[in-house]
């Protein structure tokens, strides 16, 4: 049987939503030039250096059914190889082993990635085709994050985007002094909990189970 779900603000916001292209273009002025110009199908020095530089990429994937994922990926500076001008892999540091996003990649082929500087408001967009490799000569020099990994997401590069810094600036996220204080967010164990809903569980518990995760992150 079909779950039925309670209208939400999202059923009720999409009545009057933007109907098409051509309605959402009139609502905005014409990109300038330059933010057009600016995309590129291959990498040059200087975004090879930005990715080198680069600690935390954001993986955009999609399903065969259009169903969206977003996943952070971590390591050192230059975790992320560049293999050439048209194609860079990501090493699969050890997660929670649900595959979302190298699913999604082996589904359709296709993924997004967004490259993050900490402490710097420059990104980086690349977009484009996409493969999960497990062949050897490639894992073995993907060790940034400790070990070589059971797989590397290999993407072939068909945009390259440096992206405008107003959102990092705007949020303040590299100004301590505009973090909020630890205790204005639930912990992630409070989050974790939330979500397992298993009453016989405790905070105590999850918060052990996380530090255990941590301990061997790179295993």
């Amino acid at each position: 049987m079909t779950p039925v779900f309670a209208a939400s603000a999202f059923d009720s916001l999409r009545l009057d939503a933007v109907p098409d292209q051509e309605s959402l273009r009139r609502a905005y002025e014409l990109p300038s030039d330059a933010a057009v110009r600016k995309q590129m199908t291959e990498l040059t020095e200087q975004t090879r250096r930005l990715i080198g530089c680069s600690s935390l990429v954001l993986v955009a994937t999609v399903d065969a059914k259009g169903n969206c994922d977003v996943s952070p990926r971590g390591g050192p500076a230059g975790f992320v190889a560049v293999l050439d001008a048209r194609t860079v892999a990501i090493p699969d540091a050890t997660g929670n082993k649900r595959l979302d996003t190298l699913q999604n990649v082996v589904a359709t082929g296709r993924a997004g990635l967004l490259f993050i500087i900490p402490g710097r408001p420059t990104t980086l967009r690349v977009n484009g085709r996409a493969c999960v490799s497990t062949r050897p000569e490639l894992l073995s020099q993907l060790t940034a994050v400790g070990k070589p990994p059971a797989s590397a997401l290999v993407l072939g590069i068909d945009e390259v985007y440096p992206h405008c810094p107003k959102a990092l600036l705007r949020s303040g996220a590299w100004k301590p002094e505009q973090w909020l204080p630890a205790d204005a967010q639930p912990t992630s164990a409070e989050v974790t909990l939330a979500q397992l809903r298993m009453p016989e569980l405790t905070i105590g518990d999850i918060e052990k189970a996380e530090a255990e995760s941590l301990k061997y992150r790179y295993e």
